[in-house]
């Protein structure tokens, strides 16, 4: 009875996961256009990934730089915004309330808004740059700036999550260690360094690993802004991987791409795990 009951579910994950995930990992082994039946070729996908393929190291690096300008300023924006709605101000639900909206907004309008914001002749940002005598860039027309745009946006797109993220590791923090400190005479800047950050640590470990985990995979965003221009320059690996399978018809080579990011993402969680001992701690090991 009991099985009956979860067949559905267990259906489920069956049908839409894991024979999805078996039959990528089968594909990236074969050559296969959607047309004719894959034909097994063995490793010459990935070979050809690391020797002739001159757009995936491209991608790779795009998406390396877009992680890390992602990724490390979002956190400490975050915290910073966290650490101000913890405290006893006015309408603080209010502000958490607001700076929580991109999360839960739909992807293609965030994506217009901003491109909006960021044309040159008529957008909102040259306007008020202009108020100030500076003349504007093309944001999203040029090599220089069209990463540097995506960065911005995608930054204030998923800060509310970590902020909420953080919020939640700031209350969880014991007051007393506060009350300890002040006695001790330490001043705020003591606290939040003594005190706040370690205790923070696992909540920064948890942000650190799903950031990196999420901007390796960020589609949607990106590909309505720019749609990975210009020449290339905002395209990531993603989209250079949904480019090969439903543009080119190359699915074998675009299931090695999946699983070669599939690995790299592995591979930075291990290191960040293996790293996390010398500056994670847990309050009750401590």
């Amino acid at each position: 009875m009991a099985w009956l009951f979860v067949s559905p579910v267990l259906l489920g994950i069956l049908i839409f996961q894991i024979y999805p995930t078996l039959f990528s990992l089968f594909a990236s082994f074969t050559s296969w256009n959607l047309i004719s039946p894959p034909r097994w070729i063995g490793l010459e996908n990935y070979i050809d990934l690391v020797t002739t393929d001159r757009f995936f190291f491209k991608t790779l690096w795009n998406t390396t730089r877009y992680t890390l300008g992602v990724v490390f300023p979002s956190m400490a924006l975050a915290l910073f915004f966290a650490t101000l709605l913890n405290q006893n101000v006015r309408f603080r639900h209010l502000y958490r309330g607001i700076y929580f909206i991109p999360v839960v907004a739909p992807t293609v309008a965030l994506a217009l808004l901003w491109g909006w914001l960021y044309e040159p002749n008529f957008g909102i940002i040259n306007g008020v740059l202009r108020s100030f005598g500076i003349k504007g860039p093309a944001w999203l027309g040029t090599t220089q700036w069209a990463l540097r745009s995506v960065i911005i946006m995608a930054i204030w797109a998923g800060l509310g999550f970590q902020i909420v993220i953080f919020l939640a590791g700031l209350q969880n923090i014991s007051q007393e260690y506060y009350e300890a400190a002040a006695i001790d005479g330490a001043n705020a800047w003591q606290k939040f360094l003594r005190i706040t950050l370690p205790l923070l640590s696992p909540v920064t470990f948890f942000v650190l690993v799903t950031g990196i985990i999420g901007t390796f995979q960020d589609f949607a965003l990106v590909w309505v802004l720019t749609g990975g221009g210009p020449a290339g320059a905002t395209q990531l690996i993603v989209m250079y991987l949904y480019g090969l399978a439903f543009r080119l018809q190359r699915m074998g080579l675009a299931s090695a791409v999946a699983y070669a990011v599939f690995l790299i993402i592995v591979g930075l969680t291990i290191l960040n795990f293996v790293f996390s001992k010398r500056w994670v701690f847990y309050e009750d090991s401590a």
